[in-house]
């Protein structure tokens, strides 16, 4: 299905059949195609195969055939509306085509009649954002789109959107459900009244289009008028915009103030965020977390320009749980340094509810460790902490670091730390081990053994320290350089060892050396099978002892191994590195 590397992903039977059935509808609903799909098209491309599996699905994505929906399809949309729990939007408004007002119409009985509560935004276009957010957060969006649309064909959507139009139902179309839900017949739909609209009257923007969800209803249903009820408004806890420029953060910015229903916040940007963008966001997600009736708890940014614009973020929402930030340093002459953090005279509050940090620094400044470690210090809650990429200038150590995380962070119980020099670093990894109980410990590509002047001897004492932490069942010491030394990973399974998966790719560890480890594990015999990955790593330099290796582990381990071509200079390139 997916191959065998992702064989530690399904826990049962039922989890695999599951992720088989949401492949096939993806596939067959959206078009695409495979040799198994060809072969087998006649018996996929049906009514009752897909009223069968379109009950796995979680997430849907709007696109073409989404206008199916509305027509031979239609009996799946109300099965969808039980199930979806995320919606992806790629698409731009354009209401001179028909399939656009389909696919928001589709949208409206995911989020308002279904229980969809999360929405993807994948496309740069700020009025799709405005008609989402309209109704569902604040009523300043459209405020805010006035000053972003210029077109006439613009302003004939903003006007449509802000209109107050006769309130429509979908109850008539609501009331059919049952019975096709029971024979799985197509119900005829009546013409779309927006048929009636010329081209030329769309194209020119004199029709008077309205875009209001419940209108929508009317158009698309049996119903011939507005009924006496009204549509619900479902309400998004989770949003997430993957091509966030200036003109889709304003219309966001706008509808911050009173978005009470947001738990979680997602931003990406292809570029990085202007200062300027991240000040106004600060602005706004103060004057909501103001308010007592804020649920927002979630924040992931990316990319920021600088790392002190991550404390105006925080100042804005003490009240974050979970903070992932990207951070790409660009240098902005006096502004870089006038917006630098204020670890000392912070308006932090001295606790912060923060219990999973993850932060992604390209390069670093020793003030930026000041700060990032004035954060951990302020964060006792913390359980998760992730960081990569925080390269130091030369002469600087990591140390400070992980000294904090074991004085400031006892509840920490995962830990990943990646691309990052840690090999003047052992006292501080086994002084977290001692006070912290690590559930979770990856140190990936962290040059571990570089500095090392008894590599062999360094790892038992690191080994040692791991077996003491009974709480410990995940290890990931991938792109380290283990090569011989890995052997000594053995020792983890002598004893009642704990550790469940054990992560080792990328290590450059040869044939002969997997088969010495191999024969360790096998003389420590360890009461429970563990995942072992040993991706990309040299086995084809000798064949025979590498499959000799694995089969003498396969008793003791779930095997992730994926093939490596000794003779692809690259590849060879890479692992020498």
């Amino acid at each position: 299905m997916c191959g065998l590397n992702h064989v530690i992903d399904f826990h049962t039977e039922e989890e695999a059949k599951h992720e088989v059935m949401r492949m096939l509808f993806t596939l067959v609903f959206y078009g695409f195609t495979n040799r198994f799909v060809q072969k087998n098209i006649t018996n996929l491309n049906t009514p009752s195969f897909l009223l069968a599996a379109v009950k796995c699905i979680k997430h849907f994505l709007l696109t073409t055939p989404v206008e199916s929906l509305t027509a031979e399809r239609r009996p799946l949309l109300n099965l969808l509306e039980k199930g979806i729990r995320s919606v992806g939007v790629s698409q731009c408004i354009d209401l001179s085509k028909r399939k656009t007002q389909t696919a928001l119409y589709v949208l409206h009985r995911l989020l308002d009649h279904g229980v969809a509560k999360k929405i993807v935004v994948d496309v740069q276009c700020p009025i799709v954002l405005a008609w989402i957010l309209h109704g569902r957060g604040s009523q300043y969006v459209n405020l805010e789109l006035k000053n972003l649309m210029h077109s006439k064909k613009a302003s004939c959507i903003l006007q449509a959107t802000s209109a107050s139009a006769d309130r429509a139902s979908c109850s008539s179309d609501l009331n059919t459900r049952a019975s096709e839900d029971q024979d799985d017949q197509v119900t005829p739909c009546k013409r779309s009244k927006l048929d009636s609209v010329s081209m030329e009257e769309q194209e020119s923007g004199k029709a008077n289009f309205n875009v209001d969800p419940q209108v929508l209803c009317q158009i698309f249903t049996a119903c011939e008028g507005p009924s006496a009820g009204a549509c619900p408004w479902g309400q998004i806890d989770c949003l997430e915009i993957r091509q966030c420029g200036s003109d889709s953060l304003k219309v966001l910015n706008s509808a911050l103030p009173t978005f009470f229903c947001l738990r979680s916040l997602t931003l990406q940007s292809f570029s990085t965020f202007r200062d300027t963008d991240v000040l106004s966001l600060a602005k706004a997600l103060k004057q909501l977390t103001e308010s007592s009736r804020s649920s927002l708890t979630d924040l992931s940014i990316s990319v920021l320009p600088y790392t002190g614009l991550v404390e105006f973020l925080l100042d804005a929402n003490p009240n974050l749980i979970f903070l992932h930030v990207e951070i790409q340093t660009v240098m902005r002459g006096s502004r870089f340094l006038l917006q630098y953090p204020r670890a000392e005279d912070s308006d932090m509050p001295a606790e912060l509810p923060l219990e999973k940090l993850s932060l992604k620094v390209a390069e670093l400044h020793q003030r930026d460790l000041h700060f990032i470690a004035y954060v951990l210090k302020h964060s006792p809650q913390l359980t998760s902490l992730h960081v990569a990429g925080m390269r130091l200038p030369t002469g600087s150590s990591q140390s400070q670091l992980l000294t904090t995380l074991s004085e400031s962070n006892h509840l920490l119980k995962s830990l990943t730390l990646e691309d990052m020099k840690l090999s003047d670093c052992l006292p501080e990894i086994l002084k977290i081990l001692t006070d912290c109980k690590l559930e979770e410990l990856q140190l990936n590509d962290c040059r571990l053994l570089e500095k090392w002047s008894d590599k062999e001897e360094n790892l038992h004492q690191l080994v040692s320290a791991l077996k003491k932490v009974p709480s410990l069942h995940t290890l990931s010491l991938a792109q380290n350089r283990l090569a011989k030394n890995v052997c000594v990973l053995a020792e983890l399974f002598s004893g009642s060892s704990s550790v469940k998966r054990l992560n080792i790719s990328s290590n450059f560890i040869q044939p002969a050396e997997l088969l010495e480890f191999a024969k360790r594990v096998r003389t420590h015999h360890p009461p429970q099978r563990f995942d072992l990955d040993l991706r990309k790593n040299p086995g084809d330099r000798d064949p025979d002892t590498w499959n000799t290796a694995l089969q003498r582990l396969r008793p003791f381990c779930v095997l992730l191994v994926e093939g490596w071509n000794s003779s692809d200079t690259m590849a060879d390139y890479i692992s020498n590195m």
